[in-house]
Protein backbone atom coordinates (compact mmCIF):
# COMPACT_ATOMS: atom_id res chain seq x y z
CA UNK A 1 0.00 0.00 0.00
CA UNK A 2 1.72 3.15 -1.32
CA UNK A 3 -0.89 5.58 -0.07
CA UNK A 4 0.66 8.06 2.96
CA UNK A 5 -0.84 8.43 6.00
CA UNK A 6 -0.76 12.00 7.61
CA UNK A 7 -1.94 12.68 11.03
CA UNK A 8 -2.81 16.64 11.95
CA UNK A 9 -3.37 17.38 14.96
CA UNK A 10 -5.02 20.87 15.79
CA UNK A 11 -5.41 19.89 11.78
CA UNK A 12 -8.82 22.52 11.97
CA UNK A 13 -6.63 25.42 12.99
CA UNK A 14 -4.94 28.35 10.83
CA UNK A 15 -1.96 26.51 9.53
CA UNK A 16 -3.14 22.81 10.20
CA UNK A 17 -6.45 23.59 7.71
CA UNK A 18 -4.30 24.97 5.34
CA UNK A 19 -1.75 21.97 5.36
CA UNK A 20 -4.84 19.68 4.99
CA UNK A 21 -6.48 21.83 2.22
CA UNK A 22 -3.55 21.40 0.34
CA UNK A 23 -2.83 17.81 0.88
CA UNK A 24 -5.92 16.32 0.86
CA UNK A 25 -5.93 17.09 -3.09
CA UNK A 26 -3.24 14.03 -3.39
CA UNK A 27 -4.72 11.13 -3.92
CA UNK A 28 -1.70 9.83 -2.60
CA UNK A 29 -2.29 10.74 1.02
CA UNK A 30 -4.84 9.31 3.39
CA UNK A 31 -4.80 12.19 6.31
CA UNK A 32 -6.11 12.46 9.60
CA UNK A 33 -7.48 15.50 11.36
CA UNK A 34 -6.74 15.66 15.06
CA UNK A 35 -8.72 18.55 17.13
CA UNK A 36 -10.82 19.30 20.04
CA UNK A 37 -12.24 22.62 18.18
CA UNK A 38 -12.03 24.67 20.97
CA UNK A 39 -10.45 27.15 18.53
CA UNK A 40 -10.28 25.12 15.42
CA UNK A 41 -13.71 24.70 12.95
CA UNK A 42 -14.85 21.95 11.07
CA UNK A 43 -15.40 24.83 8.05
CA UNK A 44 -11.77 25.39 7.58
CA UNK A 45 -11.45 21.98 6.12
CA UNK A 46 -12.30 21.61 2.29
CA UNK A 47 -13.73 18.32 2.36
CA UNK A 48 -16.32 18.82 -0.58
CA UNK A 49 -16.01 15.82 -2.57
CA UNK A 50 -13.20 14.21 -0.65
CA UNK A 51 -13.09 11.02 0.51
CA UNK A 52 -9.21 10.51 1.18
CA UNK A 53 -9.47 11.70 5.33
CA UNK A 54 -10.80 11.43 8.74
CA UNK A 55 -11.80 13.67 11.85
CA UNK A 56 -10.90 12.58 15.29
CA UNK A 57 -12.83 15.45 17.84
CA UNK A 58 -10.16 14.47 20.36
CA UNK A 59 -7.55 16.73 22.65
CA UNK A 60 -3.98 15.78 22.59
CA UNK A 61 -3.61 15.85 26.19
CA UNK A 62 -5.62 13.16 27.22
CA UNK A 63 -3.35 10.44 26.31
CA UNK A 64 -6.31 7.41 27.01
CA UNK A 65 -7.96 8.99 24.03
CA UNK A 66 -4.97 9.23 21.88
CA UNK A 67 -4.22 5.75 22.93
CA UNK A 68 -7.31 3.87 21.02
CA UNK A 69 -6.74 6.33 18.27
CA UNK A 70 -2.92 5.16 17.86
CA UNK A 71 -3.78 1.28 18.38
CA UNK A 72 -6.79 1.53 15.73
CA UNK A 73 -4.75 4.01 13.22
CA UNK A 74 -1.27 3.70 11.57
CA UNK A 75 0.67 7.05 10.72
CA UNK A 76 3.81 7.50 8.71
CA UNK A 77 3.81 11.28 9.47
CA UNK A 78 2.67 13.31 11.94
CA UNK A 79 2.33 17.08 12.20
CA UNK A 80 1.71 17.63 15.76
CA UNK A 81 -0.04 21.73 15.55
CA UNK A 82 -2.36 21.09 18.48
CA UNK A 83 -1.64 23.74 21.00
CA UNK A 84 -3.56 26.76 22.69
CA UNK A 85 -2.93 29.89 20.83
CA UNK A 86 -3.48 33.64 20.61
CA UNK A 87 -1.86 36.41 22.93
CA UNK A 88 -5.06 36.83 24.89
CA UNK A 89 -6.08 33.05 25.73
CA UNK A 90 -2.62 32.00 26.64
CA UNK A 91 -1.83 34.86 29.06
CA UNK A 92 -5.39 34.35 30.82
CA UNK A 93 -5.26 30.61 30.73
CA UNK A 94 -1.13 29.32 31.40
CA UNK A 95 -2.26 26.54 33.36
CA UNK A 96 -3.94 25.28 30.17
CA UNK A 97 -0.92 26.12 27.86
CA UNK A 98 1.38 23.98 30.53
CA UNK A 99 -0.70 21.15 29.51
CA UNK A 100 -0.02 21.11 25.89
CA UNK A 101 3.34 19.81 27.34
CA UNK A 102 1.42 16.07 27.65
CA UNK A 103 0.59 16.18 24.69
CA UNK A 104 4.02 16.03 22.87
CA UNK A 105 5.10 14.06 25.11
CA UNK A 106 1.48 11.63 24.49
CA UNK A 107 2.50 11.43 20.42
CA UNK A 108 6.41 10.89 21.50
CA UNK A 109 5.24 7.59 23.60
CA UNK A 110 2.83 6.32 21.68
CA UNK A 111 4.79 6.64 18.41
CA UNK A 112 7.77 4.51 20.15
CA UNK A 113 6.84 1.22 18.62
CA UNK A 114 5.48 2.72 15.47
CA UNK A 115 7.30 3.19 12.05
CA UNK A 116 6.75 6.70 11.77
CA UNK A 117 8.95 8.36 9.38
CA UNK A 118 8.51 11.94 10.65
CA UNK A 119 7.46 14.45 13.14
CA UNK A 120 6.95 17.80 12.44
CA UNK A 121 6.35 19.84 15.52
CA UNK A 122 4.90 23.54 14.95
CA UNK A 123 7.17 25.40 17.51
CA UNK A 124 7.52 29.34 17.45
CA UNK A 125 9.16 33.01 17.29
CA UNK A 126 8.67 33.25 21.20
CA UNK A 127 11.20 30.46 21.79
CA UNK A 128 13.65 33.62 20.90
CA UNK A 129 11.60 36.04 23.52
CA UNK A 130 12.57 39.51 23.90
CA UNK A 131 15.25 40.06 20.98
CA UNK A 132 18.62 39.57 22.21
CA UNK A 133 20.15 39.78 18.64
CA UNK A 134 18.57 40.44 14.90
CA UNK A 135 18.09 38.49 12.51
CA UNK A 136 17.30 35.34 15.29
CA UNK A 137 19.31 32.22 14.02
CA UNK A 138 18.33 28.99 15.04
CA UNK A 139 21.72 27.59 16.45
CA UNK A 140 23.18 31.08 17.45
CA UNK A 141 20.36 33.32 19.07
CA UNK A 142 19.75 32.07 22.91
CA UNK A 143 16.22 31.67 23.68
CA UNK A 144 14.72 33.83 25.90
CA UNK A 145 11.45 32.69 26.81
CA UNK A 146 9.66 33.73 29.59
CA UNK A 147 5.89 33.31 28.74
CA UNK A 148 4.20 29.96 29.39
CA UNK A 149 3.17 29.47 25.65
CA UNK A 150 7.09 30.29 24.78
CA UNK A 151 8.26 28.08 27.49
CA UNK A 152 6.21 25.06 26.43
CA UNK A 153 7.57 25.19 22.59
CA UNK A 154 11.16 25.34 23.97
CA UNK A 155 10.41 22.14 26.35
CA UNK A 156 8.31 20.44 23.12
CA UNK A 157 11.64 20.95 21.17
CA UNK A 158 13.81 19.61 24.13
CA UNK A 159 11.37 16.80 24.40
CA UNK A 160 12.04 15.95 20.47
CA UNK A 161 15.55 16.05 20.43
CA UNK A 162 15.85 14.29 23.40
CA UNK A 163 13.70 11.35 21.76
CA UNK A 164 15.66 11.57 18.58
CA UNK A 165 18.93 10.93 20.82
CA UNK A 166 17.62 8.12 22.82
CA UNK A 167 14.90 6.28 20.50
CA UNK A 168 15.96 7.54 17.38
CA UNK A 169 12.61 9.26 16.88
CA UNK A 170 12.93 11.81 13.56
CA UNK A 171 11.58 15.34 14.03
CA UNK A 172 11.67 18.65 11.96
CA UNK A 173 11.21 21.64 14.52
CA UNK A 174 9.22 24.33 12.28
CA UNK A 175 10.18 27.59 14.05
CA UNK A 176 6.80 29.77 12.72
CA UNK A 177 7.01 33.51 12.68
CA UNK A 178 3.51 35.54 12.23
CA UNK A 179 1.89 33.84 9.28
CA UNK A 180 -1.21 35.71 8.18
CA UNK A 181 -4.31 33.95 6.19
CA UNK A 182 -7.64 33.86 5.35
CA UNK A 183 -8.37 31.22 8.12
CA UNK A 184 -6.81 32.95 10.36
CA UNK A 185 -9.27 33.99 13.52
CA UNK A 186 -9.40 37.71 14.67
CA UNK A 187 -7.11 37.39 17.57
CA UNK A 188 -4.21 37.94 15.23
CA UNK A 189 -3.15 41.36 14.09
CA UNK A 190 -3.79 41.39 10.51
CA UNK A 191 -7.09 39.61 10.33
CA UNK A 192 -8.13 41.40 13.03
CA UNK A 193 -6.93 44.55 11.60
CA UNK A 194 -7.72 43.81 7.60
CA UNK A 195 -11.74 43.23 9.99
CA UNK A 196 -11.84 46.18 11.31
CA UNK A 197 -10.96 48.49 8.01
CA UNK A 198 -13.20 46.52 6.11
CA UNK A 199 -16.22 47.80 8.88
CA UNK A 200 -14.21 51.75 9.18
CA UNK A 201 -13.86 50.72 12.81
CA UNK A 202 -10.80 52.12 14.77
CA UNK A 203 -7.87 50.20 14.38
CA UNK A 204 -6.37 49.93 17.84
CA UNK A 205 -2.64 49.26 18.39
CA UNK A 206 -0.82 48.73 21.45
CA UNK A 207 1.66 50.92 23.03
CA UNK A 208 3.71 53.05 20.06
CA UNK A 209 2.98 51.04 16.93
CA UNK A 210 6.93 51.15 16.85
CA UNK A 211 7.11 47.21 17.74
CA UNK A 212 8.21 45.36 14.12
CA UNK A 213 7.16 42.34 12.87
CA UNK A 214 7.78 40.32 9.76
CA UNK A 215 4.73 38.43 8.18
CA UNK A 216 4.71 35.42 5.77
CA UNK A 217 1.64 34.11 3.99
CA UNK A 218 0.36 31.01 4.30
CA UNK A 219 1.09 29.34 1.19
CA UNK A 220 4.85 29.82 1.17
CA UNK A 221 4.24 27.83 4.64
CA UNK A 222 2.41 25.38 3.59
CA UNK A 223 4.48 25.18 0.10
CA UNK A 224 8.03 24.84 2.46
CA UNK A 225 6.29 22.40 4.59
CA UNK A 226 5.71 20.38 1.89
CA UNK A 227 8.39 20.25 0.02
CA UNK A 228 10.57 19.16 3.31
CA UNK A 229 8.17 16.25 3.69
CA UNK A 230 8.06 15.40 -0.12
CA UNK A 231 11.94 15.63 -0.68
CA UNK A 232 13.15 14.61 3.16
CA UNK A 233 14.58 17.99 3.51
CA UNK A 234 15.75 18.88 6.89
CA UNK A 235 16.00 15.41 9.04
CA UNK A 236 16.20 16.16 13.07
CA UNK A 237 16.80 19.92 12.03
CA UNK A 238 15.32 23.27 13.67
CA UNK A 239 14.44 26.14 11.24
CA UNK A 240 12.87 29.46 11.05
CA UNK A 241 9.71 29.40 8.79
CA UNK A 242 9.12 32.94 8.55
CA UNK A 243 9.47 36.41 6.16
CA UNK A 244 12.43 38.57 6.32
CA UNK A 245 11.09 41.72 5.48
CA UNK A 246 10.84 43.90 8.62
CA UNK A 247 7.34 46.25 9.03
CA UNK A 248 6.32 47.99 12.10
CA UNK A 249 2.94 47.76 12.92
CA UNK A 250 1.68 51.34 12.45
CA UNK A 251 3.15 51.03 9.10
CA UNK A 252 1.52 47.61 8.85
CA UNK A 253 -2.04 49.14 9.77
CA UNK A 254 -1.69 52.20 7.52
CA UNK A 255 -1.05 49.59 4.56
CA UNK A 256 -4.21 48.18 5.32
CA UNK A 257 -6.34 51.06 5.25
CA UNK A 258 -4.89 52.06 2.32
CA UNK A 259 -5.71 48.47 0.64
CA UNK A 260 -9.08 48.39 2.11
CA UNK A 261 -9.72 51.98 1.01
CA UNK A 262 -11.01 52.18 4.92
CA UNK A 263 -12.64 55.68 6.37
CA UNK A 264 -10.85 54.01 9.93
CA UNK A 265 -8.84 55.95 12.03
CA UNK A 266 -5.92 54.18 14.02
CA UNK A 267 -6.15 54.78 18.35
CA UNK A 268 -3.50 53.79 20.62
CA UNK A 269 -3.89 51.76 23.54
CA UNK A 270 -1.40 50.98 26.60
CA UNK A 271 1.14 48.59 25.67
CA UNK A 272 0.40 45.39 26.56
CA UNK A 273 2.37 44.03 29.70
CA UNK A 274 3.86 40.87 28.65
CA UNK A 275 4.11 39.21 25.60
CA UNK A 276 4.52 42.35 22.66
CA UNK A 277 8.28 41.96 21.77
CA UNK A 278 9.55 44.67 20.60
CA UNK A 279 11.33 43.04 17.36
CA UNK A 280 10.87 40.24 15.81
CA UNK A 281 12.64 38.82 12.51
CA UNK A 282 14.07 35.71 11.69
CA UNK A 283 17.37 34.84 9.58
CA UNK A 284 15.43 32.65 6.93
CA UNK A 285 19.12 31.19 4.83
CA UNK A 286 18.01 27.81 5.87
CA UNK A 287 14.35 28.56 5.10
CA UNK A 288 15.70 29.69 1.76
CA UNK A 289 18.23 27.25 0.98
CA UNK A 290 15.48 24.83 1.14
CA UNK A 291 12.71 26.77 -1.16
CA UNK A 292 13.11 27.87 -3.90
CA UNK A 293 10.05 30.04 -4.43
CA UNK A 294 10.20 33.95 -3.98
CA UNK A 295 8.02 34.80 -0.93
CA UNK A 296 4.94 36.49 -1.63
CA UNK A 297 5.01 40.06 -0.46
CA UNK A 298 2.60 41.62 2.26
Amino acid sequence: NLMKKILITGGAGNIGASLFNKLINNKNYFIYVLDNFSTGRKDNLNLTGKENFKIFNSDINNFKELKKIFQNNSFNYIFHYAATVGVQRTQNNPLEVLKDIEGIKNILNLTLDKDIERIFFSSSSEVYGEAIEIPQNELTTPLNSRIPYAIVKNVSEAFLKSYNKVYGTKYTILRFFNTYGPLQNEEFVISKFVKQALNNENLTIYGDGKQTRSFLYIDDNIDFTIKLLENNLLINETVNVGSDIEISIIELSKKIIKITNSDSKIIFSPPLLEGDMLKRLPDISKMKKNYSNELIKL
